[in-house]
Formats: structure tokens, C-alpha cells, sequence
């Protein structure tokens, strides 16, 4: 086996690890991206929902994961990516962090601050208080200073390497130089054991 690919492997077993001991609750449904860097498949991301705690957060965010008469998840982009800090994406109808809906209308209010961000998780982005639409982060770095301001909902439980290999990517003022889509997204069909 040659050294790149030994390091590799090591990575894929590094990111499977994180992914595993990722504090939060109970995953109820998984939703899935499948994701481009530079027009190139990268591979899919899959975040576990935590329903029971935020179940109106995660049904805006499954909705617009499978299209929604608002709009969704599919052909949108990661448009901010501060290394050391989160990925962020979810604005679907002006691409530039100034847009988006939920399907509630415009905006609606946080719902849930029991989670605790951690590094993987899934959380809701805003403008301040109960101004939740589409957008949303993954954080790659411990981010305390995020608790109670922002709803942590989900978890990345499979593409933490992905993740990873977003956050390093080179910017211009937080945007990546490469276009980091979302080229199809969906629930995926799965049942948490009882």
C-alpha cells in the first residue's frame, strides 16, 4: 500500500471517529447532501436530526432538504467558510448569506437551546433572536460562545472528512475560491431502532 494511501485511510478513520463521539441527542431521521467542490463530485455528508428537542427546526430543515414550494437545499452552496470556525450555507435564493426562507415564512423562532455546540454539529444560523429561515452551520472547532444564541438541531454522523476538506479550502473574504454545492439533497429513508 503506497503512503498516500495509508494517509488516507487514516483520515477517513480520523473523521469516522469524530463523527461517532459527537455529544447531542437522539438521531430521529438523517437528511443527506450530495456535494461538488469545483464541479467535481466530493462525496455526501449525511446530518442526524435531533427531532424530539427541535421537531419544528427539523422538519423546516428535511422539508427544504427535499424541496419545498419555498425552495431547497439542492443546487444551493456553501457561501462562508472560516476555518477553525463552521461551514455555512442554506441561503437558496441569493447564494450570498443575505437570503433564504423557512417554510413558515420568512423567518421563525428558535425553538430548543438544550444542545450545546460541539465540533460537528448542525445548527441554525441567524440575525439575532428568532430570526431562524434556511441557513445553517457546521461547526469544525469548539464554539461555546454560540450556546444559546444559536439552535444546534443535528449532527454530522457520516462526511466529517468532507467537511474537513471544505474548511480548508482557499477564500477571498470567507467565500470559497471553489463553488462548494449542494447538487442533490434529501431524507434519507431510515428509522431509529426502538
Amino acid at each position: 500500500m503506497s503512503c498516500k494511501a495509508i494517509v488516507l485511510l487514516a483520515a477517513l478513520l480520523v473523521a469516522n471517529v469524530e463523527c461517532a463521539k459527537k455529544p447531542g441527542g437522539k438521531v430521529t431521521s438523517k437528511v443527506y447532501f450530495d456535494i461538488s467542490i469545483g464541479g467535481e463530485d466530493a462525496g455526501r455528508i449525511v446530518m442526524g436530526m435531533f427531532g424530539n428537542e427541535c421537531p419544528k427546526t427539523t422538519k423546516n430543515f428535511e422539508e427544504l432538504a427535499k424541496g419545498h414550494e419555498v425552495g431547497g437545499y439542492t443546487g444551493s452552496i456553501f457561501h462562508r467558510v472560516i476555518k477553525n470556525f463552521m461551514l455555512q450555507g442554506g441561503d437558496f435564493t441569493r447564494g450570498d448569506g443575505t437570503g433564504g426562507k423557512s417554510i413558515y415564512g420568512e423567518k421563525f423562532a428558535d425553538e430548543d437551546f438544550t444542545h450545546k455546540h460541539f465540533i460537528g454539529c448542525l445548527s441554525m444560523a441567524n440575525a439575532g433572536k428568532d430570526t431562524n429561515g434556511s441557513q445553517f452551520f457546521l461547526t469544525v472547532a469548539e464554539t461555546p460562545h454560540l450556546d444559546g444564541k444559536h439552535v444546534v438541531f443535528g449532527k454530522v454522523i457520516k462526511g466529517m472528512d468532507i467537511v474537513r476538506r471544505i474548511e480548508n479550502l482557499p477564500t477571498t473574504s470567507d467565500k470559497p475560491n471553489q463553488e462548494v454545492k449542494v447538487k442533490s439533497s434529501g431524507v434519507l429513508d431510515w428509522k431509529p431502532k426502538k
